[in-house]
């Protein structure tokens, strides 16, 4: 991100001294240096601006989260797909550690709880480790397990549609039938690709054998859900529930118009009336998760007013607008705006630079929120995943250096997540 960063900003900073000593401003338009200065400046106190108005958004998704997983949504999720992981990594026992922390952590994923995914994943690699008979080279547990990471199983993106409410969209939910049809495409893709990939990607034999790498002892609640996501419903339960989840596409493109008022209200009520069956303390839940939500959004600021002025510099100097008139004829043949292509090429590299790019596109006044370019970058940020972090971050608690086919399935799946957002924007928005 570093070298993003500084990429950016100095392209913006050259193309706007070029155009400063080439081009001769109209009158009363200001020169391109100083409609630089001014970009970053207004850009500055903006990127400020919008991390206040989330403040409020943020702070209600990740209260209701709070009171789902109290009420032990995480552990429902973990019974409902197991019977299907056992079945996906055939080589990692069904009782072991292992499993369970992979359920957990694809099952906060799919609720959205990044935070809450990372320990699992970490958990999950360093259990899938101690089954290595090649430690520092990544089985093929490892890798497809990291390609469904990288894929973005994603049903309920609430920091997206945070963002989008805070932006002024009026319907801040229409992303979600698009966001599950491209992260069950990604996510179709990312296993036939890891699978696939494995057969040309060996384990070599003469691999060096490495002492086992001290493991972290779990924290008490840690090791009671991943004892709890060792149960698991029967295969039809299973089965049913995906089957379920499959048929939402249809009815979302039937009747999405109609639907997409009533899912933030349902939500809510649903996720309230399930913490209190479950007895859970809903207000203490949701003010405990709430007070996160406050934190989460102050936190990203410096975050945002990085990405946020770069971004605007390179607007201002005319960079951005050379390059957008440059592909748009060929990218917007197949549905891919050139504007979103900055967002489709950053998702991998920075989560915190997608997101300061997605919330730049959908609080631009020229595009907004709700057009078909807002929906897409929205549906991108929730279907897809920050690669190379995510493989920076599982591999390295376990010190695995040779990756084998790793990356090129995990790259596989960033690239049908973006194939599958264009054809679900294209297919709702149509």
């Amino acid at each position: 991100m570093n070298r993003i960063f500084l990429a950016i900003v100095l392209a913006a900073f050259l193309f706007a001294g070029w155009r400063q000593f080439t081009v001769a401003p109209l009158a009363d338009q200001p020169t391109p240096m100083q409609a630089l200065s001014t970009a970053m400046v207004e850009t500055a106190s903006g990127a400020v601006e919008l991390a206040i108005g989330l403040v409020g958004v943020m702070t209600l998704f990740l209260g209701l989260m709070k009171v789902a997983e109290a009420g032990g949504m995480l552990s429902v999720l973990a019974r409902l797909i197991r019977p299907l992981m056992v079945r996906l990594f055939p080589e990692v026992p069904p009782d072991h550690p292992a499993m369970g922390a992979m359920i957990l952590n694809l099952s906060a994923n799919a609720l959205g709880l990044g935070n809450a995914a990372t320990p699992f994943g970490i958990r999950a690699m360093q259990e899938l480790d101690r089954l290595n008979p090649h430690p520092g080279t990544a089985t093929n547990a490892m890798a497809l397990f990291l390609a469904v990471n990288t894929s973005s199983v994603t049903l309920l993106p609430t920091g997206v549609i945070a963002l989008r409410a805070a932006a002024g969209s009026t319907d801040p939910a229409a992303i979600l039938p698009t966001t599950l049809l491209a992260t069950i495409g990604s996510t179709t893709v990312a296993i036939l690709a890891a699978k696939g990939y494995q057969r040309f990607a060996p384990i070599s034999l003469t691999a060096e054998v490495e002492d086992d790498e001290p493991v972290e002892e779990s924290k008490p609640e840690e090791t009671d859900s991943l004892e709890a996501a060792q149960d698991s419903y029967p295969l039809w339960v299973s089965i049913l529930a995906l089957a379920s989840l499959a048929s939402l596409i249809p009815v979302a493109v039937l009747f999405g118009k109609s639907l997409s008022p009533w899912i933030l209200p349902l939500l809510m009520a649903g996720f309230l009336v399930f913490g209190a069956l479950r007895r859970v303390p809903v207000y203490e839940a949701f003010v405990d998760g709430a007070k996160e939500g406050f934190q989460v959004a102050l936190r990203i600021i410096p975050y945002l007013v990085a990405i946020l002025v770069a971004v605007g510099m390179l607007r201002a100097s005319g960079a951005l607008g050379l390059l957008v008139g440059t592909l748009a004829p060929v990218t917007g043949r197949f549905g891919l705006p050139a504007e979103a292509l900055p967002m489709a090429l950053m998702r991998p590299l920075s989560g915190s630079g997608a997101y300061g790019i997605l919330a730049s596109i959908i609080n631009d006044p020229a595009v907004g929120p709700d057009s078909y370019t807002g929906v897409l970058v929205s549906t991108l940020q929730g279907s897809t995943e920050t690669t190379f972090y995510v493989m920076a971050v599982y591999f390295g608690a376990v010190q695995v250096r040779r990756i084998r086919h790793a990356m090129a399935a995990a790259l596989t799946a960033d690239a049908a997540g973006i194939i599958f957002a264009v054809l679900a924007c294209s297919l709702f928005l149509a």
